[in-house]
C-alpha cells in the first residue's frame, strides 16, 4: 500500500480531535474560502438558481482591475484567474500584479484597493495569483484594526495580511504587514522568478499554512519545496515541514538514493491546501521533485513527493502520506486541490479525501489514516532507457473508474480526419510508446495523459446529497524527448522554442539532458481524437462513471466544430442540481445538470476563464462569479471579473 502513517500519530489524531472542535458552517449566503469551506467541497447550500430558470442568467454587473492594458502588454504570462471569496457581504480577491480588492458583493463597486506592487516585467513562470484567504481573529474586539484579516498572496512569493475593513496591512504581522517566504529555505532560490506564491494559504485555528510554487525543470537542486505553518497574528514561523527528508531517521529517507537525492529541490505544495479542523489537520498535494524529467540523482520511490501529506496543523508533525506517483519522471504533480468530503461505505460514513491526477486517476482515501477507501493496486510499469535513470518497476492505480484515456494506439486514430490519420501514425511510430507511464526517452517518448492532465489545477466538486464527484479532464498526450546535451545546439537551430502548447525546451541543469516537450501532433494538429477535454462526473455509491460529455469547443483556434477542448479551471455545484464551470478557451462559463451532465446554459465571457468560478447571494439575489482572464494566447486577455444573476432588482 503506497502510504506512510503511524499508529501512534493516529492515537494523537483522535485525541485532539476531541479537543479541536467541529469546523464551523459559513453561512448559505457566503463563499469564505477558495473551496468555499477549508475542506474544499465547493458545494453550495443555494437553491435561487436551479435547473428551471438557469436559462435565464444574465450578467448583472462587471468589474476591470485596469490590469489588461500596459502592465499585460508587459508581460503576456500574466493571468487574472483568482477565485474571488465573499464575506459580510464583500468579495474579496487579488490579481497576478499585486492589487488585493474589496468590492460590494451585490454591485460590484471597489471599495478599497491594496497594491503590492509586483514588477509588470517579472518572468514567472506561472504568473498569477488564485485568491486570497480569511481569518478572524477571535480575541480581537469587533470592528476593531484587523481583527478580521485577508490574507493575500503575491506571486513574488510575499504573504500579507491586511484588514479587512480597509485594505490596509496589518503592521504587527511579519514586517511592515508582510512575510517573505523566499528566506530559510534549505534550497535558496536562483532567481527572483524561479519561486513563486501563487495558491491562498490554509487556514485553521490560528495557523496560516502555506506552501509555494517552483519553477519546472530549471536544475537538479532547484529551491526547495517547505511548507511552513505561520502565527495568524504575528506572521512569526511557528514549523517547518520538508517533503525532501533531510534525517534518516524519517521512514522515507531510504526512497531518496543517491548522493545528491537528499538536496532535490521542488516537491513542493503549489496547490491548494485543504484544512480539517475537527481532526487538526491540514492535507497537502505535494508535486515532483526538480527536475522532472530525469531522476537518476534521486533514485528510488521519492516519498512525500507526488503525494497527499497529512500533517498535524499546530505543529507541522507528519501523521500520514499516500503516494500517487513514484519516481515521477512525467511531471504528474498532485495539482488538485483535494476535496475533504463524507462517502458511504458499508453502510457507514467514512470521512474522505478526493484527489485527482494528471495520470487520470481518482483516489479516494480515509482521511483520518491516508488507506484507501477504494482499492488500489501496484501494476508493472516500462522500466526507463535513458542513460543513469531507473524508473520505478510499478505505479499505484486506483480502480475507481480512469477519468481519462490513459493509452494511445494506432486503431484509436481512426477517429482522426482522413488527411491526418497517416501523419499521425507516422509520428506514433516513430516514438518509444509502451502504455501508460512511459518514461522519458532519447528517441522520444509519448505521454498520455500529458503535463497538463488528466485531472489538472481546476480539480473537483462534491455532491453530498448523491455521493458525485464532477472533474474536468483533457484528453491529450505530448511527446517527451531526451537530448544528450552534446547533441543540443542542432537540436536548437532545427526547433522554433515556444511556450507551454507549443515546443518547448528547458534546460535540466546537472542532469546529461535537455528537455523538449511538445503537444503530440502533425502539421499543427493534435494526433489525439477529439474530445481533447471533457467533464466527468463519478458516482461514490456505486464506483461508476455517471456521465462524460465534452467540455468547450474549438472556436479559440477557428474550428467550433470540435466538441470539447482543452481546458483549465474548476467546477462548483449547487444544492439546486447545477454544476458551474468556464475553463475552456472558448470564453463561456456553463452550466450543466447534475443528474444527466446536459448543458443547460451558457453565458458569454470577454475572454477565457482559466479559473473556478464562485456563488453568493447578496441583496436578495444569487449570484455566479467568475474570473474571465484568459491567457493573452489560446484564451484570449481580459481582466474582467463577470457576475451573472437573475433579472430582478
Amino acid at each position: 500500500m503506497p502510504s506512510i502513517w503511524s499508529p501512534a500519530a493516529f492515537l494523537a489524531l483522535a485525541a485532539a480531535s476531541v479537543t479541536t472542535g467541529l469546523a464551523a458552517t459559513p453561512p448559505a449566503a457566503e463563499w469564505p474560502a477558495y473551496g468555499r469551506t477549508a475542506l474544499g467541497d465547493r458545494y453550495s447550500p443555494l437553491t435561487r438558481i436551479g435547473p428551471a430558470n438557469v436559462a435565464r442568467l444574465a450578467v448583472a454587473w462587471r468589474y476591470s482591475t485596469g490590469e489588461a492594458g500596459p502592465a499585460a502588454a508587459a508581460n503576456v504570462r500574466a493571468r487574472f484567474s483568482a477565485t474571488p471569496i465573499m464575506v459580510g457581504g464583500r468579495l474579496y480577491f487579488s490579481t497576478p500584479f499585486g492589487k488585493v480588492i474589496a468590492l460590494d458583493a451585490a454591485t460590484g463597486r471597489e471599495i478599497w484597493r491594496f497594491d503590492a506592487a509586483v514588477a509588470p516585467n517579472a518572468g514567472f513562470g506561472d504568473f498569477t495569483s488564485r485568491g486570497v484567504s480569511y481569518w478572524r481573529d477571535p480575541r480581537a474586539r469587533a470592528g476593531g484594526p484587523c481583527a478580521a484579516r485577508i490574507l493575500a498572496p503575491i506571486v513574488d512569493a510575499r504573504l500579507y495580511a491586511l484588514d479587512a475593513a480597509t485594505g490596509r496591512p496589518c503592521p504587527g504581522f511579519g514586517t511592515g504587514g508582510a512575510v517573505d517566504l523566499r528566506h530559510g529555505l534549505r534550497n535558496a532560490p536562483d532567481a527572483h522568478s524561479e519561486y513563486e506564491l501563487t495558491s491562498p494559504p490554509a487556514v485553521i485555528g490560528d495557523m496560516i499554512v502555506v506552501g509555494s510554487a517552483v519553477a519546472d525543470n530549471n536544475r537538479i537542486a532547484a529551491a526547495s519545496g517547505e511548507v511552513r505553518g505561520y502565527d495568524a497574528r504575528t506572521g512569526r514561523l511557528k514549523w517547518t515541514w520538508d517533503p525532501v527528508p533531510q534525517t534518516p531517521s524519517d521512514p522515507a529517507f531510504a526512497s531518496w538514493q543517491g548522493p545528491d537525492a537528499h538536496r532535490s529541490g521542488a516537491a513542493n505544495t503549489w496547490s491548494v491546501i485543504a484544512a480539517d479542523p475537527a481532526l487538526g489537520l491540514v492535507f497537502l498535494p505535494t508535486s515532483s521533485p526538480s527536475v522532472d524529467y530525469w531522476g537518476g540523482d534521486r533514485i528510488g520511490d521519492n516519498r512525500y513527493a507526488n503525494s497527499i501529506v497529512a500533517l498535524r496543523a499546530s505543529t507541522g508533525a507528519l501523521v500520514w502520506s499516500f503516494q500517487t506517483v513514484h519516481h515521477d519522471l512525467w511531471d504528474y504533480d498532485n495539482a488538485a486541490p483535494p476535496a475533504l468530503v463524507e462517502v458511504t461505505v458499508g453502510g457507514r460514513r467514512i470521512p474522505a479525501l478526493i484527489e485527482a491526477t494528471k495520470s487520470g486517476q481518482l483516489f479516494v482515501l480515509d482521511r483520518r489514516t491516508g488507506r484507501p477507501l477504494f482499492p488500489v493496486s501496484e501494476r508493472p510499469v516500462p522500466a526507463s532507457d535513458a542513460a543513469g535513470e531507473r524508473a520505478s518497476p510499478t505505479q499505484p492505480f486506483s480502480s475507481l473508474p480512469p477519468l481519462s484515456p490513459a493509452a494511445l494506439s494506432s486503431a484509436d486514430l481512426d477517429a482522426l480526419p482522413e488527411d491526418l490519420r497517416g501523419p499521425c501514425r507516422a509520428a506514433l511510430a516513430a516514438l518509444r510508446y509502451d502504455g501508460p507511464f512511459t518514461p522519458p526517452s532519447e528517441r522520444g517518448s509519448l505521454v498520455m495523459p500529458n503535463n497538463i492532465g488528466g485531472g489538472h489545477w481546476g480539480g473537483v466538486a462534491y455532491d453530498p446529497e448523491s455521493e458525485a464527484v464532477i472533474v474536468p479532464v483533457n484528453h491529450t498526450a505530448s511527446v517527451v524527448r531526451l537530448i544528450p546535451r552534446a547533441e543540443i545546439a542542432e537540436e536548437r537551430a532545427r526547433g522554433t522554442g515556444g511556450e507551454r502548447l507549443g515546443l518547448e525546451y528547458a534546460r535540466m541543469a546537472g542532469t546529461p539532458y535537455v528537455l523538449r516537450r511538445e503537444f503530440f501532433g502533425a502539421g499543427g494538429r493534435l494526433c489525439t481524437p477529439p474530445p481533447y477535454g471533457s467533464l466527468h462526473a463519478i458516482s461514490l455509491r456505486t464506483g461508476r462513471t455517471l456521465w462524460d460529455v465534452p467540455l468547450g469547443t474549438g472556436a479559440a483556434m477557428g474550428h467550433p466544430e470540435i466538441m470539447g477542448f482543452v481546458n483549465l479551471g474548476g467546477p462548483i455545484l449547487t444544492a439546486s442540481g447545477l454544476v458551474f464551470i468556464g475553463a475552456a478557451p472558448d470564453a463561456k462559463l456553463r452550466a450543466f445538470d447534475l443528474r444527466t451532465g446536459s448543458e443547460l446554459w451558457h453565458g458569454q465571457l470577454p475572454a477565457g476563464a482559466r479559473s473556478t468560478p464562485m456563488t453568493y447571494e447578496a441583496g436578495g439575489r444569487q449570484f455566479v462569479v467568475i474570473a474571465a482572464g484568459g491567457d493573452g494566447e489560446l484564451f484570449g486577455r481580459s481582466d474582467e471579473l463577470v457576475a451573472f444573476a437573475l433579472p430582478g432588482p
